[in-house]
């Protein structure tokens, strides 16, 4: 559906990492909320060293830096939803759990990113289990697929093609998540098998929707950045969370499928496909 964008856009603040490639990380962040009308507030936590292809380094931003420039931001422009996504360090995200417990009624949409945690070993575990105790309590939407959600809360599931045999353990990371006091979880499938890429949205009481999209060809940096962001941009648009979702998948199908390859690694999203005058009607 249109978004009927005001005359001053609402506002959603990005907490996340630096990212050169703009595949990924704040930049994407802004390009996604700014396409969908809305005003990005970026608030740097971490940088990721890395292209197209891969994560070289992770250099984790100061926790009280991280602050000022969250409660400088927050003392000035009215914020209608607040995007998290990687913070760098166990310090960081304590920090940003306690500025976000001042805005309980405000949405928060959460993209974990664990792949920036791959290469930091016991660190990477630390800020896995500090997002899962004192972010996800407060998270309004959270973004990821089955082995990300495995990894969250410590459950074991293979690296292969999702199974039946497996249903369990992710029915019981589900549990887990949502008895940790998050109100949804958007189940993505884009890094399974099979001709569709189905996501799931679970709620408090159960199944909510469950959408199907055409398996695009081709490997793309940022698709989870971009819904986690497009979803933040429609809840900041007022939309009811089922419908911000929709809209948000809607968002990232265009953009992955005009996705381009800057670099010698992954396709980007093209948030702006609209701009180019691409759309629905385009093949």
């Amino acid at each position: 559906m249109a978004i009927d964008i005001p005359a001053t856009p609402p506002a959603v603040l990005c907490f996340g990492a630096g990212d050169a490639t703009a595949g990924s990380g704040l930049a994407a962040d802004i390009l996604t909320l700014a396409s969908m009308g809305c005003h990005p507030l970026p608030v740097h936590t971490a940088v990721l060293l890395r292209d197209t292809r891969s994560v070289d380094e992770v250099w984790a931003q100061d926790a009280e830096i991280v602050v000022a420039q969250a409660r400088t931001i927050l003392e000035d422009i009215p914020v209608a939803a607040f995007k998290l996504g990687f913070c760098g360090s166990v310090e960081n995200l304590a920090a940003i759990a306690e500025i976000l417990s001042d805005y309980p009624d405000l949405a928060l949409i959460v993209e974990p990113a664990l792949y920036a945690c791959g290469d930091l070993g016991e660190a990477g575990e630390e800020m896995s289990a500090a997002l899962a105790d004192l972010i996800l309590p407060q998270t309004t939407l959270l973004v990821l697929g089955r082995h990300e959600l495995c990894r969250l809360v410590g459950v074991a599931c293979s690296d292969g093609e999702h199974d039946e045999t497996e249903l369990p353990a992710v029915d019981d990371a589900l549990a887990q998540v949502l008895a940790g006091g998050t109100e949804y979880i958007l189940l993505t499938g884009g890094s399974e098998h099979g001709p569709q890429v189905v996501n799931s949205l679970i709620g408090q009481a159960g199944s909510v929707r469950t959408d199907a999209w055409p398996r695009l060809g081709g490997r793309f940096l940022g698709a989870g950045t971009t819904l986690a962001a497009a979803a933040a941009a429609a809840l900041a648009h007022g939309m009811d969370l089922p419908e911000a979702v929709r809209e948000a998948q809607e968002f990232t199908q265009q953009a992955l499928r005009h996705a381009y390859r800057p670099g010698m690694g992954l396709a980007l999203p093209d948030r702006f496909f609209w701009a180019r005058g691409k759309g629905d009607a385009d093949e």
